[in-house]
């Protein structure tokens, strides 16, 4: 078999493998998984410049700082909030019995699914590999994990590192194009994590469902940042600027676009260029920009923002850097006055580009937001209790960050997951370890019980203890 395009066969021969395997030992000890959780963070922290410099290559430029903050550490921290509280996540949880029913007993055993399936998008293409790997792995899972063909620097690296590290009928990397994603998608595999876009998601789905594969679908969307009429506004913008120009906007998570104050638009955007010529002095030469990933990504976010002109929108630069096709660079515009039917406004920016929609009354922030599919993230900049509380009980989104801006993500706590047209699902932490587990209920009946007494035939005994039961 050829590691760098494995054919459909082949693909299913190493399912088939890995569940051959996990039949043999379908339920590892803890210290099975937490030696498993050891050797990747050793891996992962031995290789990171490696892995690294790859992704910098891959994107044309991406700081090393950057990919070792967003991947590296939130990949370190998870693995070991998974060693610090796995072993009490696989323990039975006792759970209360029905008075009708005692004297039995009743718990939730979690267990492995079996071969967890996950496909990984380019944007960050360590931490999206890992992330869902570590919670696979603590829940006891073997794994084979699909790499983006646009890093194939990143991918085939991965690739060999994890083939030096774990047995293959354990843990495999597989890279190709996207027909092999689409046959990866078509496999039967136990659990199927996508993370990628809202209408790639709907391929993999209808793909899996042949088999009734259970998915977590990451799929993005256009997140909203609301700033409260009474916002520490300076801060908002400030923390904006740095949300958005992560990864130059390539994160799923980003702010897409902004709900400000009506006429504080122009104080935005003056706000918002002081800051970015304080985070990126001299930006055309500055090493700290990313690029985007590919010429095509590329030319898609011009022409979103040439529809937008020429459907009246106005673009401001915030930098005096052109966009540029040679480097890939491509400096944030904020635009105002968008139509809501051009491209812009419809379709998930990733990359850096900010529509303003200003706003008059947080009933109209609210209801422009409930008024668009549910996003992954919501941001809200707000310190009066009473925004904080509406927003958070009128809005529905995947996640929610008051005062900030992608850092839930980083919070291994918390789940991290979409809603509705944003995905299905989540992991991170316990919730990772659950989305990978089954959590089978268990009753167990003690020899001397009750059960004679409500078995036919019927009559009255039976009818006595029915009004009974439905008295008490």
């Amino acid at each position: 078999m050829k590691n760098d395009l494995p054919d459909v066969a082949a693909l299913g021969a190493l399912l088939r493998d890995q569940r051959h395997a996990y039949l043999r030992a379908p339920y590892p000890s803890w210290d099975t998984r937490a030696t498993h959780l050891r050797a990747l963070r050793k891996l992962m922290l031995d290789n990171r410049d490696a892995l690294a410099d790859a992704m910098h290559a891959d994107f044309g430029n991406r700081a090393k700082q950057e990919v070792l903050l967003a991947e590296f550490l939130l990949v370190k921290e998870e693995i070991d909030a998974a060693l610090r509280y796995g072993k009490r996540w696989m323990k039975p949880q006792r759970r209360r019995m029905n008075k009708w029913l005692l004297p039995a007993r009743a718990k939730v055993v979690p267990q492995p699914l079996g071969v967890v399936g996950i496909i990984v998008p380019w944007n960050y293409p360590v931490l999206l590999a890992v992330g869902p790997l570590i919670s696979a792995l603590t829940a006891g899972n073997r794994a084979i994990i699909k790499m983006s063909e646009l890093t194939p620097r990143t991918s085939a690296l991965f690739e060999q590192l994890i083939g030096q590290t774990f047995a293959r009928n354990h843990i495999a990397v597989v890279n190709g194009d996207a027909a092999l994603a689409a046959a990866f998608s078509a496999q039967p595999f136990d659990h199927l994590l996508f993370t990628g876009s809202t209408r790639v998601g709907h391929e993999v789905m209808r793909a899996a469902a042949e088999h009734l594969t259970p998915v977590t679908l990451e799929l993005g969307g256009k997140s909203p940042a609301i700033i409260g009429a009474h916002a520490r506004f300076d801060n908002a913008v400030d923390n904006l600027m740095a949300g958005k120009t992560l990864n130059a906007g390539q994160t799923c998570v980003a702010p897409d676009y902004v709900l400000v104050p009506r006429g504080k638009e122009q104080a935005f955007i003056e706000r918002a260029r002081a800051r970015m010529s304080k985070m990126y002095p001299d930006f055309a030469r500055n090493p700290d920009y990313t690029s985007i990933i590919s010429a095509r990504h590329f030319e898609r976010l011009l022409r979103l923002a040439e529809e937008a002109r020429d459907a009246g929108a106005q673009l401001h630069p915030l930098t005096d850097a052109e966009p540029d096709a040679g480097s890939r660079r491509f400096p944030l515009i904020v635009v105002t006055g968008a139509p809501d039917e051009c491209a812009l406004m419809q379709e998930e920016i990733f990359g850096p580009l900010l529509p303003l929609v200003p706003y008059d009354t947080l009933d109209d922030a609210i209801a422009w937001v409930n008024a668009r599919p549910r996003p992954l993230a919501l941001y809200l900049y707000a310190d009066d209790a009473h925004t904080v509380e509406r927003v958070t009980r009128e809005t529905i989104a995947g996640g929610m960050a008051v005062n900030e801006t992608l850092m839930h993500l980083a919070c291994e706590s918390l789940p991290f997951g979409g809603v509705g047209a944003s995905g299905m699902g989540a992991y991170h932490g316990y919730e990772g370890f659950v989305t990978f587990s089954k959590m089978k209920p268990v009753l167990t009946q003690s020899r001397f019980n009750t059960r004679g007494l409500i078995s036919p035939p019927y009559g009255r005994r039976v009818n006595a203890l029915l009004k009974l039961m439905f008295k008490v």
